[in-house]
């Protein structure tokens, strides 16, 4: 397969790897409801940190991820910053903010991109899809870039999606009007999506049967391309007709054609009774004809297209914005709730956990709030924003969606809608005759005495005006007048909650043996626990004794640890012969109440007090902490 060559990739390559970990911090004040790590998360930190920190916790969990990077437009003013111990990155961080000028912007856009994609691979469980929005700047890279790391063929598709609805004042010839959603799986043969509801679909059934379905009947004689008997031979047979007679299919003209079935299926419609004969004439003469009914699906799809021009736009988009924060400039670039729902509604999985990396306005959380409200699903948020506003924009937004909040908007209502062809644009005055009384009756034009007061029915029962106005305009050859009002009203709640989080201290090794700063048990047991075992903390049993940090495939994992020097130092940090036999004998018991082979155990301790003979008497590995190397200190 080919690969992507770009400045820099040698050292951003693995740099994943040496990304330190950072626990996450709970700020409780910032939240909805009571602070959970396992629940909605929004996270205020850089991304790349961020996703390291999740991978204790959700490496090999998270069901859709939907990011929206930056485009690398020239005009974003983003930077590079990643801490690449390089002195080719170093001099290329001197030259930040990246621009239109900046003649390696792209190579820094690859350089970003890498270390954060390999990080969400990992995240991504074996049937997740990964959902990429970009425009014509980046779009053939990331394809070469997803190859690469997620594997050509795990490929789904290219999205288009129509991201203008009103006409683009720039004074060029060619303006695009669309963006690019980017879909990868981690394993295309495990990653489900669910057909799209038509219930149009429903309108070709236009008969009913007795008990109620709907059916439809097709000619079993094939029309239209390749329908002569010589394209297809063996499906040149005779049937059996209600009077005996054996009918072959022929052309009205008399050429002779083919069946749109083969016998083995026209056998199984005999059988199931939907092979239907019907009387027509056919030159001039009574005939058979065959034909096999269809009956209407329960549940009526299609598949997605892959052009997405019946969603909203960004116009829209930050028209939602502007009525949940009462303000006309809150965020450049928000996605519409509308399009992560469609993603959402692909991947169908009530209970799916989304990450979003590149959170923004926070449209992926509202969007998942959303589809709960809408299904009584379960499916949680992971948001990470690495911007001073992801408190104020961010995480408010989330609130203001689970809260509900007031605003102020606008309302339309059609009151003419018609197509003005050539014949009706000669009868112009005859139209704009529709249009006055249109705004008469709405009290508009009316005396300066009657403005506010209007009269129905022949001038009787006033009433006040519905509108503040009437808009009239003929747009795609659609004469259009709408009523427009100002309104105010409050927005429901859709329910939920979620924990605010910051990026704690990392986990210095040379901290910890100094003693300087040790991490917090959680922290220490989450990532002892993923790099020991490569899998994810899973939730406690209730009957874990002390220092018991989870159950691996093979092995039970324990941790002997407080953050506290003076405790570290003492005898009570060691594995000790009874705290061993203590571990072994639950290991057993827990093991045999789910029927099955006891499992070894992997004890983290600063120190032991045992020997060798007696550990594996145990069926204990002993992994010493570095603590052990400063006891004496």
């Amino acid at each position: 397969m080919p690969e992507i060559v770009f400045k820099g990739k040698e050292y951003v390559y693995n740099h994943h790897l040496t990304v330190p970990y950072r626990p996450l911090v709970v700020d409780a004040g910032k939240g909805v409801g009571a602070p959970d790590l396992a629940g909605n998360l929004v996270i205020h930190g850089d991304n790349l940190h961020a996703l390291k920190s999740l991978l204790p916790r959700y490496a090999g969990a998270v069901d859709l991820i939907f990011i929206d990077p930056p485009y690398n437009t020239g005009n974003e003013g983003w930077c590079y910053s990643d801490s690449v111990n390089s002195p080719i990155m170093k001099e290329w961080l001197s030259t930040n903010p990246v621009d239109g000028e900046d003649m390696l912007r792209h190579d820094k856009w690859l350089c970003m991109m890498w270390p954060r994609l390999v990080l969400l691979r990992e995240l991504l469980s074996e049937s997740g899809s990964i959902w990429i929005t970009l425009d014509d700047n980046e779009i053939e890279r990331a394809r070469m870039i997803c190859d690469e790391i997620f594997g050509d063929e795990a490929f789904v598709n290219c999205f288009i999606w129509r991201k203008v609805d009103s006409p683009n004042d720039n004074k060029v010839a060619v303006t695009p009007d669309h963006d690019y959603v980017l879909c990868y799986a981690k394993d295309k043969a495990q990653v489900r999506f669910s057909p799209m509801l038509a219930p149009g679909i429903l309108d070709a059934y236009g008969q009913k049967t007795d008990d109620g379905r709907l059916y439809r009947d097709r000619l079993l004689k094939k029309n239209g391309k390749n329908s002569l008997r010589n394209d297809r031979p063996t499906m040149y047979f005779g049937l059996e007709d209600p009077d005996g007679n054996t009918v072959f299919p022929l052309h009205d003209n008399g050429e002779e054609a083919r069946w749109a079935a083969g016998q083995k299926a026209i056998d199984a419609h005999r059988a199931a009774g939907t092979l239907i004969w019907k009387q027509r004439q056919k030159l001039g003469q009574p005939v058979w004809e065959p034909y096999t009914r269809e009956f209407a699906p329960d549940l009526p799809t299609r598949p997605y297209p892959t052009i997405w021009a019946d969603l909203p736009t960004m116009r829209q988009a930050k028209g939602m914005l502007r009525d949940m924060f009462a303000s006309a400039d809150v965020f450049d670039t928000p996605k519409p709730v509308e399009l992560i729902e469609r993603i959402l509604a692909l991947v169908a999985n009530p209970g799916a956990l989304i990450l979003d990396s590149f959170a923004g306005s926070g449209t992926t959380a509202h969007a998942v709030l959303k589809a709960n409200a809408k299904d009584g699903g379960s499916r949680r948020f992971i948001l990470v924003e690495g911007e001073d506003y992801a408190d104020t924009l961010t995480a408010e937004r989330v609130r203001r969606a689970i809260n509900g909040y007031a605003w102020e908007g606008t309302q339309r209502e059609t009151l003419l809608e018609e197509k003005v062809t050539l014949t009706q644009f000669k009868k112009a005055a005859q139209w704009l005759a529709k249009v006055d009384a249109i705004e008469r009756a709405e009290g508009f034009g009316a005396s300066d005495a009657t403005a506010d007061l209007i009269g129905q029915n022949g001038g009787t029962a006033p009433r006040r005006k519905r509108f503040d106005k009437i808009e009239t305009k003929i747009d795609d050859g659609v004469l259009r007048v709408e009523g427009v009002r100002r309104v105010s009203q409050r927005a429901e709640g859709l329910g939920g909650g979620f924990t605010y989080c910051t990026l704690g201290e990392p986990l210095d090794l040379e901290a910890m043996l100094s003693g300087e700063r040790l991490p917090t048990r959680d922290a220490l047991g989450a990532w002892l626990f993923h790099t020991a075992t490569g899998g994810t903390l899973p939730p406690l049993p209730k009957d874990a004794p002390p220092h018991y940090l989870g159950e691996a495939l093979d092995k039970h994992v324990w941790l002997v640890y407080q953050p506290e020097l003076p405790w570290l130092k003492s005898p009570e940090a060691a594995l000790t012969l009874s705290l061993a036999q203590s571990l072994h004998a639950w290991g057993l018991a827990h093991d045999a109440q789910r029927q099955r082979p006891p499992k070894g155990h992997l004890v983290f301790a600063p120190a032991k007090y045992l020997s060798n003979r007696q550990l594996k008497d145990c069926g204990v590995d002993y992994a010493p902490l570095p603590f052990a190397l400063y006891r004496q200190g």
